[in-house]
Formats: C-alpha cells, structure tokens, sequence
C-alpha cells in the first residue's frame, strides 16, 4: 500500500521491540526505533559531532550518543543531557500491515538549549 509522503522502511518483524537501526530516507540516514511495539524515527546523527546514534545505546525511549553520550528522547529528539546545543529533527511513523513506513521529511522544530 502505497502512501503519499511516506517510504516503506522495514517489515515489522524485523525490528523487536528495545532495539533500533538506521534505515534511509530521501538520501538521510534515520534511526527506526522500537519501544513496546511503538516505532518512532529520528535523524540519525548526534547535533555535536554528528555521530551516528544508531551505535549508541537505547534504553527505554532514551537514545545515548556513542561519543560524548548526549542523550535524546526518541519520541520527541529532545536533548535530555550532553554537550549538544540542538535537539534531534523527528520523521512521523506509520504502521501500516507488516510494514513501518516513515515520512520523507522531517518535522518538529530544532531547539537550541541555553549553556548546552
């Protein structure tokens, strides 16, 4: 099933639930996460240094940079803490059948953090 906006990323099923992995998006390395059967997407880049986060850690709905272990809530890419100064852009996510599918474009605004 085709939807406007959006591009098929990964079946469900290859994906458990407390784990990740970067998938592509219009040429952009995202991270696909799963949380208790919920899928969320974020740019798969740390603001400081752009490392990937898809080689950091994932505990809960938080995401930790491998490199100086800023942190980020995968629901929202609010930087909880670390040398960052910007939040983590977010793509909408949809579960269609067997299939995750995952917004072109990303949306939310990319907040700067005083002192950050």
């Amino acid at each position: 099933m085709a939807m406007a906006g959006f591009v098929p990323v990964s079946p469900v099923a290859d994906l458990p639930t407390g784990h990740m992995t970067w998938v592509v998006v219009e040429r952009e390395r995202v991270l696909l996460v799963n949380v208790d059967g919920t899928f969320y997407a974020l740019q798969d880049a740390c603001g400081h240094q752009r490392a990937p986060l898809s080689r950091g850690r994932l505990a809960g709905h938080v995401v930790e940079c491998p490199l100086h272990f800023a942190q980020f809530d995968v629901r929202t890419g609010q930087l909880l803490c670390g040398p960052v100064a910007e939040d983590v852009p977010i793509y909408e996510v949809r579960v269609v059948g067997d299939m995750v599918y995952v917004q072109r474009r990303s949306y939310g605004s990319t907040r700067r953090h005083q002192g950050a």
